[in-house]
Protein backbone atom coordinates (compact mmCIF):
# COMPACT_ATOMS: atom_id res chain seq x y z
CA UNK A 1 0.00 0.00 0.00
CA UNK A 2 1.60 3.74 -1.27
CA UNK A 3 1.33 6.43 1.13
CA UNK A 4 0.11 9.58 -0.61
CA UNK A 5 1.50 11.56 2.21
CA UNK A 6 4.56 11.43 3.43
CA UNK A 7 5.38 12.83 6.86
CA UNK A 8 9.41 11.49 6.95
CA UNK A 9 11.84 9.01 7.74
CA UNK A 10 12.65 7.24 10.95
CA UNK A 11 15.97 4.73 11.09
CA UNK A 12 15.42 5.08 7.00
CA UNK A 13 11.81 4.03 6.71
CA UNK A 14 9.91 6.59 5.11
CA UNK A 15 6.72 7.25 6.98
CA UNK A 16 3.44 7.81 5.09
CA UNK A 17 -0.24 8.43 5.58
CA UNK A 18 -2.94 7.01 3.14
CA UNK A 19 -6.17 9.33 2.50
CA UNK A 20 -8.26 6.40 4.25
CA UNK A 21 -6.46 7.38 7.55
CA UNK A 22 -7.84 10.91 7.34
CA UNK A 23 -11.21 9.40 7.50
CA UNK A 24 -10.80 7.29 10.62
CA UNK A 25 -9.09 10.07 12.21
CA UNK A 26 -11.61 11.98 11.98
CA UNK A 27 -13.99 9.49 12.88
CA UNK A 28 -11.40 8.51 16.00
CA UNK A 29 -11.44 12.01 17.15
CA UNK A 30 -15.63 12.80 16.99
CA UNK A 31 -16.11 9.06 18.92
CA UNK A 32 -13.32 10.24 21.40
CA UNK A 33 -15.04 14.09 21.74
CA UNK A 34 -18.33 12.18 22.67
CA UNK A 35 -16.86 10.09 24.91
CA UNK A 36 -15.09 12.66 27.02
CA UNK A 37 -17.94 14.97 26.81
CA UNK A 38 -20.28 12.12 28.45
CA UNK A 39 -17.83 11.53 30.97
CA UNK A 40 -17.05 14.75 31.69
CA UNK A 41 -19.04 17.63 29.89
CA UNK A 42 -17.87 19.92 32.50
CA UNK A 43 -14.24 20.11 31.18
CA UNK A 44 -16.12 22.71 28.47
CA UNK A 45 -16.06 22.12 25.03
CA UNK A 46 -12.12 23.40 24.27
CA UNK A 47 -10.54 21.38 26.47
CA UNK A 48 -13.01 17.78 24.56
CA UNK A 49 -11.86 18.70 21.73
CA UNK A 50 -8.39 19.02 22.63
CA UNK A 51 -7.82 15.84 24.18
CA UNK A 52 -9.74 13.81 21.58
CA UNK A 53 -7.43 15.27 18.59
CA UNK A 54 -4.11 14.55 20.57
CA UNK A 55 -5.36 11.07 22.02
CA UNK A 56 -6.14 10.27 18.69
CA UNK A 57 -2.64 11.71 17.46
CA UNK A 58 -0.50 9.57 20.20
CA UNK A 59 -2.65 6.66 19.50
CA UNK A 60 -1.93 6.47 15.31
CA UNK A 61 2.23 7.12 16.99
CA UNK A 62 1.33 4.09 19.07
CA UNK A 63 0.65 1.77 15.64
CA UNK A 64 3.53 3.58 13.97
CA UNK A 65 6.13 2.47 17.12
CA UNK A 66 3.74 -1.36 16.71
CA UNK A 67 4.95 -1.28 13.02
CA UNK A 68 8.35 0.23 13.62
CA UNK A 69 8.95 -3.04 15.95
CA UNK A 70 8.05 -5.64 13.01
CA UNK A 71 10.55 -3.49 10.58
CA UNK A 72 13.41 -3.29 13.13
CA UNK A 73 13.10 -7.16 13.32
CA UNK A 74 13.15 -7.57 9.94
CA UNK A 75 15.69 -5.08 9.18
CA UNK A 76 18.33 -7.07 12.11
CA UNK A 77 17.40 -9.82 9.61
CA UNK A 78 18.78 -8.25 6.65
CA UNK A 79 15.21 -8.03 4.89
CA UNK A 80 14.88 -4.64 3.34
CA UNK A 81 11.95 -2.25 4.68
CA UNK A 82 10.78 0.27 2.37
CA UNK A 83 8.25 2.05 4.23
CA UNK A 84 5.45 2.19 6.82
CA UNK A 85 1.68 3.33 5.86
CA UNK A 86 -1.12 4.44 8.59
CA UNK A 87 -4.48 3.68 6.52
CA UNK A 88 -8.10 3.23 7.31
CA UNK A 89 -7.54 0.03 9.42
CA UNK A 90 -4.23 0.70 11.23
CA UNK A 91 -0.84 0.49 9.96
CA UNK A 92 1.51 -1.85 7.49
CA UNK A 93 5.30 -2.15 7.09
CA UNK A 94 6.00 -2.53 3.59
CA UNK A 95 9.07 -5.42 3.67
CA UNK A 96 10.50 -6.25 0.68
CA UNK A 97 11.28 -10.03 1.33
CA UNK A 98 9.92 -12.79 3.04
CA UNK A 99 10.95 -14.74 6.19
CA UNK A 100 14.01 -17.08 5.50
CA UNK A 101 13.02 -18.80 8.98
CA UNK A 102 9.82 -20.13 11.04
CA UNK A 103 11.77 -18.60 13.88
CA UNK A 104 12.21 -15.12 12.28
CA UNK A 105 8.85 -15.34 10.76
CA UNK A 106 7.70 -15.37 14.87
CA UNK A 107 9.67 -13.34 15.92
CA UNK A 108 8.85 -10.73 13.60
CA UNK A 109 4.99 -11.58 14.18
CA UNK A 110 5.34 -11.43 18.03
CA UNK A 111 7.06 -8.26 18.50
CA UNK A 112 4.31 -6.13 17.07
CA UNK A 113 1.32 -7.24 19.75
CA UNK A 114 4.34 -7.73 22.49
CA UNK A 115 5.35 -3.71 21.71
CA UNK A 116 1.28 -2.52 21.49
CA UNK A 117 0.41 -4.51 25.31
CA UNK A 118 3.61 -3.05 26.45
CA UNK A 119 2.82 0.71 25.55
CA UNK A 120 -1.36 -0.36 27.03
CA UNK A 121 0.41 -1.00 30.12
CA UNK A 122 2.72 2.31 30.04
CA UNK A 123 -0.05 4.20 30.07
CA UNK A 124 -1.84 2.74 32.34
CA UNK A 125 0.62 2.67 34.66
CA UNK A 126 0.90 6.34 34.07
CA UNK A 127 -2.66 6.78 35.15
CA UNK A 128 -2.05 5.06 38.43
CA UNK A 129 1.14 7.42 39.00
CA UNK A 130 -1.50 10.37 38.40
CA UNK A 131 -3.42 8.43 41.03
CA UNK A 132 -6.07 6.86 38.81
CA UNK A 133 -9.12 5.15 41.13
CA UNK A 134 -10.37 2.12 39.14
CA UNK A 135 -13.66 2.37 41.25
CA UNK A 136 -13.96 6.25 40.42
CA UNK A 137 -12.56 6.80 36.69
CA UNK A 138 -10.37 9.14 35.86
CA UNK A 139 -10.73 12.53 37.09
CA UNK A 140 -8.41 14.56 34.98
CA UNK A 141 -8.10 15.12 31.02
CA UNK A 142 -4.87 13.75 31.29
CA UNK A 143 -5.67 10.93 33.38
CA UNK A 144 -8.10 9.97 31.05
CA UNK A 145 -6.31 10.69 27.82
CA UNK A 146 -3.96 7.84 29.24
CA UNK A 147 -6.15 5.51 30.44
CA UNK A 148 -7.98 5.64 27.43
CA UNK A 149 -4.82 4.95 25.42
CA UNK A 150 -3.86 2.26 28.35
CA UNK A 151 -6.83 0.03 27.46
CA UNK A 152 -6.78 0.50 23.46
CA UNK A 153 -3.08 -0.49 22.72
CA UNK A 154 -3.91 -3.78 25.14
CA UNK A 155 -6.95 -3.72 22.67
CA UNK A 156 -4.78 -3.54 19.90
CA UNK A 157 -2.51 -6.44 20.97
CA UNK A 158 -5.14 -8.89 21.97
CA UNK A 159 -6.92 -7.78 18.33
CA UNK A 160 -3.76 -8.43 16.56
CA UNK A 161 -3.09 -12.03 18.13
CA UNK A 162 -6.33 -13.53 16.57
CA UNK A 163 -5.29 -16.15 14.14
CA UNK A 164 -6.21 -14.50 11.09
CA UNK A 165 -3.59 -14.54 8.63
CA UNK A 166 -1.79 -11.95 7.44
CA UNK A 167 -2.67 -10.64 10.56
CA UNK A 168 -0.23 -10.64 13.63
CA UNK A 169 -1.53 -13.87 15.19
CA UNK A 170 -2.33 -15.72 11.79
CA UNK A 171 1.89 -15.46 11.09
CA UNK A 172 2.55 -16.48 14.41
CA UNK A 173 0.52 -19.09 13.36
CA UNK A 174 1.93 -19.86 10.29
CA UNK A 175 5.36 -19.54 11.97
CA UNK A 176 4.22 -22.40 14.37
CA UNK A 177 3.08 -24.39 11.38
CA UNK A 178 5.99 -23.79 9.37
CA UNK A 179 8.21 -25.11 12.03
CA UNK A 180 6.03 -28.20 12.93
CA UNK A 181 5.57 -29.30 9.55
CA UNK A 182 9.11 -27.35 8.01
CA UNK A 183 7.09 -26.34 4.68
CA UNK A 184 6.46 -22.69 4.22
CA UNK A 185 4.14 -23.33 2.26
CA UNK A 186 1.79 -25.43 3.79
CA UNK A 187 1.92 -23.12 6.32
CA UNK A 188 1.18 -20.26 4.57
CA UNK A 189 -2.02 -22.24 2.74
CA UNK A 190 -2.87 -23.50 6.28
CA UNK A 191 -2.57 -20.49 7.84
CA UNK A 192 -4.57 -18.43 5.28
CA UNK A 193 -7.59 -20.75 5.00
CA UNK A 194 -7.53 -20.18 8.58
CA UNK A 195 -7.85 -16.58 8.27
CA UNK A 196 -10.10 -16.75 5.58
CA UNK A 197 -12.65 -18.90 8.12
CA UNK A 198 -12.21 -15.93 10.93
CA UNK A 199 -12.74 -13.52 8.20
CA UNK A 200 -16.19 -15.18 7.40
CA UNK A 201 -16.86 -15.19 10.88
CA UNK A 202 -16.29 -11.90 11.50
CA UNK A 203 -18.56 -10.97 8.40
CA UNK A 204 -21.41 -12.98 9.65
CA UNK A 205 -21.27 -11.85 13.10
CA UNK A 206 -21.31 -8.16 11.83
CA UNK A 207 -24.14 -8.14 9.41
CA UNK A 208 -26.27 -10.69 12.51
CA UNK A 209 -25.01 -7.40 15.03
CA UNK A 210 -26.11 -5.02 12.90
CA UNK A 211 -29.82 -6.04 12.61
CA UNK A 212 -30.07 -7.01 16.29
CA UNK A 213 -28.76 -3.38 17.02
CA UNK A 214 -25.45 -3.20 17.24
CA UNK A 215 -25.67 0.04 14.22
CA UNK A 216 -22.43 1.29 13.11
CA UNK A 217 -20.67 -1.17 14.83
CA UNK A 218 -21.77 -4.33 13.23
CA UNK A 219 -20.81 -2.63 10.19
CA UNK A 220 -17.26 -1.83 11.01
CA UNK A 221 -16.99 -5.65 12.11
CA UNK A 222 -18.26 -6.81 8.69
CA UNK A 223 -16.20 -4.56 7.15
CA UNK A 224 -12.81 -5.76 9.17
CA UNK A 225 -13.96 -9.24 7.78
CA UNK A 226 -13.97 -8.25 4.61
CA UNK A 227 -10.86 -6.89 4.66
CA UNK A 228 -9.22 -9.50 6.02
CA UNK A 229 -11.12 -12.12 3.51
CA UNK A 230 -9.31 -10.15 1.01
CA UNK A 231 -5.75 -9.67 2.65
CA UNK A 232 -5.74 -13.70 3.21
CA UNK A 233 -6.37 -14.31 -0.33
CA UNK A 234 -3.75 -12.10 -1.98
CA UNK A 235 -1.65 -13.47 0.71
CA UNK A 236 -1.96 -17.02 -0.54
CA UNK A 237 -2.10 -15.93 -4.25
CA UNK A 238 1.56 -13.93 -3.77
CA UNK A 239 2.68 -17.11 -1.85
CA UNK A 240 1.73 -19.44 -4.56
CA UNK A 241 3.14 -17.26 -7.63
CA UNK A 242 6.36 -17.22 -5.34
CA UNK A 243 6.65 -21.00 -5.18
CA UNK A 244 5.83 -21.24 -8.97
CA UNK A 245 8.87 -18.81 -9.62
CA UNK A 246 11.08 -20.70 -7.73
CA UNK A 247 14.83 -21.14 -9.42
CA UNK A 248 13.41 -19.25 -12.45
CA UNK A 249 15.33 -16.46 -14.12
CA UNK A 250 14.74 -13.77 -16.09
CA UNK A 251 17.04 -15.28 -18.86
CA UNK A 252 14.31 -17.95 -18.84
CA UNK A 253 11.61 -15.79 -19.64
CA UNK A 254 12.76 -12.73 -21.16
CA UNK A 255 11.57 -12.24 -24.94
CA UNK A 256 15.20 -12.07 -26.97
CA UNK A 257 12.69 -10.39 -29.95
CA UNK A 258 12.84 -6.88 -29.28
CA UNK A 259 10.33 -5.16 -31.92
CA UNK A 260 12.14 -1.82 -32.72
CA UNK A 261 10.59 0.80 -34.56
CA UNK A 262 13.27 3.91 -35.64
CA UNK A 263 13.27 6.85 -33.18
CA UNK A 264 11.75 9.28 -36.29
CA UNK A 265 8.41 7.22 -36.65
CA UNK A 266 5.24 9.56 -35.37
CA UNK A 267 2.87 7.90 -32.85
CA UNK A 268 -0.22 7.49 -35.28
CA UNK A 269 2.39 4.88 -37.51
CA UNK A 270 3.77 3.25 -34.21
CA UNK A 271 0.23 2.51 -33.33
CA UNK A 272 -1.48 1.64 -36.35
CA UNK A 273 1.48 -0.28 -38.53
CA UNK A 274 3.26 -1.76 -35.39
CA UNK A 275 1.37 -2.38 -32.08
CA UNK A 276 -2.34 -3.05 -33.53
CA UNK A 277 -0.91 -5.08 -36.42
CA UNK A 278 1.44 -7.21 -34.25
CA UNK A 279 -0.34 -7.41 -31.10
CA UNK A 280 2.84 -6.22 -29.35
CA UNK A 281 3.08 -3.46 -26.71
CA UNK A 282 6.47 -2.53 -26.21
CA UNK A 283 8.91 -1.18 -28.65
CA UNK A 284 12.46 0.02 -29.11
CA UNK A 285 13.14 3.15 -30.09
CA UNK A 286 16.79 3.10 -31.78
CA UNK A 287 18.45 5.90 -33.06
CA UNK A 288 21.47 5.32 -34.91
CA UNK A 289 21.85 1.30 -34.48
CA UNK A 290 21.57 2.49 -30.70
CA UNK A 291 18.18 1.63 -28.38
CA UNK A 292 17.54 4.80 -26.79
CA UNK A 293 14.56 4.07 -24.97
CA UNK A 294 10.61 2.36 -25.64
CA UNK A 295 7.09 2.99 -26.27
CA UNK A 296 4.65 1.25 -24.72
CA UNK A 297 0.60 2.38 -24.72
CA UNK A 298 1.49 4.00 -21.27
CA UNK A 299 3.28 6.62 -22.80
CA UNK A 300 1.69 7.05 -25.94
CA UNK A 301 -1.83 7.62 -24.30
CA UNK A 302 0.21 10.54 -22.51
CA UNK A 303 -0.21 12.46 -25.58
CA UNK A 304 -3.60 13.42 -27.18
CA UNK A 305 -4.67 11.18 -30.29
CA UNK A 306 -4.99 14.42 -32.11
CA UNK A 307 -1.26 14.80 -31.75
CA UNK A 308 -0.19 11.16 -32.49
CA UNK A 309 0.94 12.25 -36.58
CA UNK A 310 3.34 15.21 -35.17
CA UNK A 311 4.71 13.37 -32.52
CA UNK A 312 8.12 11.42 -32.97
CA UNK A 313 8.84 8.50 -30.76
CA UNK A 314 11.93 9.77 -30.03
CA UNK A 315 9.45 12.61 -28.30
CA UNK A 316 7.09 10.26 -26.26
CA UNK A 317 10.00 7.43 -25.12
CA UNK A 318 11.02 6.53 -21.99
CA UNK A 319 14.66 7.36 -22.13
CA UNK A 320 16.80 4.03 -21.38
CA UNK A 321 18.33 6.07 -18.60
CA UNK A 322 15.58 6.02 -17.04
CA UNK A 323 13.67 2.77 -17.20
CA UNK A 324 14.22 0.08 -14.46
CA UNK A 325 15.66 -2.57 -15.81
CA UNK A 326 16.35 -6.36 -15.06
CA UNK A 327 19.98 -8.77 -15.91
CA UNK A 328 19.10 -12.25 -17.21
CA UNK A 329 20.50 -13.57 -13.91
CA UNK A 330 18.00 -11.94 -11.89
CA UNK A 331 15.23 -14.28 -10.37
CA UNK A 332 11.90 -13.86 -11.97
CA UNK A 333 9.98 -13.13 -9.09
CA UNK A 334 12.32 -10.32 -8.06
CA UNK A 335 11.39 -8.89 -11.36
CA UNK A 336 7.84 -9.14 -10.60
CA UNK A 337 8.38 -7.46 -7.79
CA UNK A 338 10.12 -4.80 -9.37
CA UNK A 339 6.95 -4.52 -11.97
CA UNK A 340 4.83 -4.35 -9.58
CA UNK A 341 6.63 -2.10 -7.38
CA UNK A 342 7.22 0.65 -9.80
CA UNK A 343 3.60 0.02 -11.36
CA UNK A 344 4.55 -0.96 -15.32
CA UNK A 345 4.15 -3.60 -17.49
CA UNK A 346 7.45 -5.00 -18.92
CA UNK A 347 11.18 -4.26 -17.71
CA UNK A 348 14.47 -4.06 -20.32
CA UNK A 349 16.68 -6.56 -19.95
CA UNK A 350 20.19 -6.03 -19.98
CA UNK A 351 23.49 -7.52 -19.73
CA UNK A 352 27.23 -5.97 -20.04
CA UNK A 353 25.23 -2.62 -20.61
CA UNK A 354 23.72 -3.98 -24.18
CA UNK A 355 20.02 -4.21 -24.07
CA UNK A 356 19.48 -8.57 -24.48
CA UNK A 357 15.55 -8.69 -24.44
CA UNK A 358 12.59 -8.01 -22.57
CA UNK A 359 10.68 -9.46 -19.15
CA UNK A 360 6.75 -8.47 -19.23
CA UNK A 361 4.09 -9.16 -16.42
CA UNK A 362 2.18 -10.96 -18.95
CA UNK A 363 5.58 -13.35 -19.91
CA UNK A 364 5.27 -14.35 -16.37
CA UNK A 365 1.78 -14.69 -15.69
CA UNK A 366 1.75 -16.64 -19.07
CA UNK A 367 4.62 -18.78 -17.22
CA UNK A 368 2.45 -19.27 -14.34
CA UNK A 369 -0.82 -20.52 -15.97
CA UNK A 370 1.08 -22.71 -18.22
CA UNK A 371 2.87 -24.36 -14.89
CA UNK A 372 -1.04 -24.57 -13.36
CA UNK A 373 -2.35 -26.45 -16.49
CA UNK A 374 0.41 -28.86 -16.65
CA UNK A 375 -0.47 -29.39 -12.64
CA UNK A 376 3.03 -28.71 -11.72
Amino acid sequence: MEAQIKLGRIFGIQIGLHYSWLIIAVLIALSLAAHFSMQHPDWGTGVIWGMAVITAVLFFGAIVVHELSHALVALNNDMPVKSITLFALGGVAQIEKESATAKIEFWMAIVGPITSALIGVLFLGLAFMMGWDTSVGPTTPLMAMTVWLGYINIALAVFNMIPGFPMDGGRVLRAAIWWVTEDQRKATRWASFTGQLIAFLFIIFGIIGFFQGMGIGGLWIAFIGWFLLNAARATLVQSEVSTGLEGVTVGDLMNEDCPTIESTENLRTVVHEHMLRTGRRCFVVMERDEPVGIVTPQEITQVEERKWPFTLAVEAMKPISELHVATPGMSAGEALELIGKHNVNQLPVVSGGRLVGIISRDGILRYLVTRKELKM
